[in-house]
């Protein structure tokens, strides 16, 4: 029953918003069309002052997946994590995910390549894919791009909220799935 809710949500709620976004902003007299113009020229403008900082964190991303250290990681981990029912098979996508999203992304891809996409481990790791947030990346280029030096407590948030969402992706994809 809750499977069917869920699928039901899920096939209607991006037609609903991509309906229902536009025909609010028409009641509301908003010009639309130009109003997206100007934010798509907002976009661009940003998009060439967020370059250095991409180009940073990238690199970085590629200098610890070079070095094997994610890999590392999870070996030393592998006994602890299993006893808690965590799968270890997802904890480079867990590490990777605050830090890249197209890294990550060929994490996800490889997982259902390898389990197949109707696997729990190829749906785990689509959740946690689609939970979690690129926190780190999010933090050097929207923070670099408007000149925030010191990030207080933004990081320490981000880390805890993909925590939380891999913790409740695990939880909820056992208790849908297995």
């Amino acid at each position: 029953m809750f499977q069917q809710i869920i699928g039901a949500i899920s096939v209607w709620a991006i037609p609903a918003f991509l309906l229902g976004i536009p025909i609010y902003a028409a009641a509301r007299k908003v010009k639309v069309y130009e109003s997206f113009v100007e934010g798509a020229k907002g976009g661009f403008q940003m998009a060439i002052r967020i370059i250095p900082y991409l180009v940073a964190i990238l690199v970085a991303i590629g200098m610890l997946r070079a070095a094997g250290a994610i890999d590392i990681l999870a070996a030393v981990l592998d006994p602890v994590l299993r006893y808690v029912g965590f799968p270890v098979e997802i904890l480079p996508l867990a590490i990777m995910r605050p830090l890249s999203g197209s890294g990550s992304l060929g994490m996800v891809t490889e997982l259902i390549n390898v389990h197949g996409p109707d696997s729990f481990l190829g749906r785990l790791a689509a959740t946690v894919y689609g939970s979690t947030e690129t926190t780190f990346y999010v933090l050097a280029v929207y923070f670099g791009a408007v000149g925030i030096r010191k990030s207080r407590h933004a990081v320490a948030s981000g880390l805890v909220a993909d925590f939380t969402a891999i913790v409740t992706a695990v939880v909820l994809c056992r208790l849908l799935f297995m």
